[in-house]
């Protein structure tokens, strides 16, 4: 069993301070492979030190020099990718390939886009040609605390880390208590890379303990967090009394609207979609909408894509779907399956228990069910399992309403071949994305969403720039060496 219950403070591998012990199972197995500490007061209390000494001198650096940083790190982490790979496997049962390419590539992906973001950031600007004594200076926010979880760990991981290391901010990050394993090894990668002592920091813990205390932490200027919407409530009402920034992107229950007109693999790619990552993705489209003329049908679709999605463990290549991350998450995916049951929902693949000759491991059974309604449970809450619901719609307007009439906003679908009708939809849905007909958003697009979805955007220029602070100022001179 790997040991690794030390933290990466101010530069270098250090004991806990005040830490317990924790162990990481593999959710394919259920067994142990490695043991961590949960930091303590002192340990958060440290890192924060170590990060606010640093700010100074980084956040006054010359931005060139982040930027060399970060391509310095892309290189590391792009030589270590089947290494990230199987780390995030092993923590949180992404099949082994999968984790190899979408996982630890979803990290390069965002670092590169990050890159080519930074040519669009002024950093010292004149307001405008009617006020050249006028400078808009845009500087690092100060001591960053990042707090990310185990479903896509890579992904929220350089989504929080590389802008801020190119806004000139310091860090504390706290990964997923469940699957810390990958984020200690982006430690090594930066540590590699050169990152200057303090400016980077990482402290094992859970969100009551080390979360809590970072997200209240008087020394800490923004608090990024990726996770549930309870548990933003929450930092947000901790953070208020310091009046800390604070970004939050949370859950999510998309809505994909599959018009008669719609392409012929239109409800397949729906239900693969909301399969990936064995369901644990907060953009997943778990809420498919289907006009009715096409609805029989494409209920007939999605359950037969439910029975041919393959489920096994993380450990075997090929493409297929692994376990839940943990019992907990296993056990409220059962509960919710259940509660769709007895609410009268018709089960047409999957349901409850694992799937034949899995006996042992966190395995869903891809499930759907047809005939929901929206006031349903497994309508309203995040399942963040491969459960897909299906609802019945008779009209545009229809479909719309059903698809706002929940709290959060994060990303919607649609599906159809009228480009005005696309268009119409997409600009009165409640959501901070829209994606239609299978097109993914491009590189650099900002993340994000309204409502119980959160607060801010990741990604692109606009990730950047939520770890900025702005500052007007006025009688700059050109004299300035």
């Amino acid at each position: 069993m790997l040991d690794k219950r030390q933290f990466y403070i101010n530069g270098e591998w250090v004991d806990p301070r005040a830490g317990r012990d924790l162990e990481v199972i593999d959710p394919s197995t259920e067994e142990p492979v490695a043991v961590i500490s949960l930091g303590g007061q002192a340990d958060t209390d440290a890192a924060v030190a170590a990060a606010r000494a640093a700010l100074p001198g980084f956040m006054y650096s010359d931005p060139r020099e982040r930027l060399a940083l970060v391509k310095r790190i892309l290189d590391i982490y792009m030589a270590r990718n089947d290494e990230m790979g199987a780390a995030i496997s092993l923590e949180m049962g992404a099949p082994i390939d999968m984790a190899k390419t979408s996982q630890s590539g979803s990290g390069t992906w965002h670092i590169q886009n990050f890159i080519r973001a930074f040519e669009q950031v002024e950093w010292e600007a004149p307001l405008s040609s009617e006020a050249p004594e006028d400078r808009i200076i845009r500087e690092a926010v100060g001591v960053c605390a990042l707090i990310t979880p185990w479903n896509w760990p890579m992904n929220q991981v350089t989504l929080k880390v590389i802008p801020a290391l190119l806004a000139g901010c310091t860090v504390v990050l706290k990964p997923s208590e469940i699957a810390p394993l990958s984020s200690m090894l982006f430690a090594e990668i930066l540590h590699e890379a050169g990152v200057p002592k303090g400016v980077f920091n990482l402290v094992n813990g859970d969100g009551p303990g080390v979360g809590t205390q970072l997200s209240g932490h008087k020394d800490v200027d923004m608090v990024s967090f990726t996770g549930s919407t309870r548990a933003g409530i929450a930092i947000s009402k901790n953070a208020a009394d310091t009046l800390k920034k604070v970004h939050l992107e949370l859950g999510g229950k998309g809505a994909n609207i599959i018009f008669a007109d719609a392409d012929e693999k239109a409800v397949v790619r729906g239900a693969r979609h909301c399969f990936q990552n064995s369901g644990q993705s907060c953009n997943a489209p778990t809420r498919m909408l289907v006009e009715r003329s096409i609805y029989d049908k494409a209920v007939e679709i999605a359950a037969e894509t439910a029975a041919k999605t393959r489920v096994a463990s993380a450990h075997e290549p090929g493409n297929h779907i692994g376990p839940v991350v943990s019992q907990m998450q296993f056990d409220k995916i059962q509960g919710l399956i259940q509660k769709g049951i007895d609410e009268g929902a018709r089960l047409v693949a999957g349901g409850l228990g694992r799937p034949d000759g899995l006996n042992r491991g966190y395995f869903v059974r891809p499930t759907v069910f047809a005939d929901v309604s929206n006031d349903m449970t497994i309508a309203r809450e995040e399942i963040f399992g491969p459960v897909l619901s299906i609802i019945p719609f008779e009209t545009e307007e229809d479909a719309l309403r059903i698809a706002n009439d929940t709290i959060y906003g994060l990303t919607n679908y649609v599906q159809s071949q009228d480009g005005a009708r696309r268009n119409r939809l997409a600009r009165k849905l409640r959501s901070g994305m829209v994606e239609m007909n299978g097109k993914s958003r491009g590189r650099g697009s900002p993340f994000g969403g309204m409502k119980a979805s959160g607060l801010g955007r990741e990604g692109g220029i606009w990730g950047i720039e939520d770890f900025l602070e702005i500052k007007a100022v006025s009688g700059w001179s050109n004299d300035d060496a």
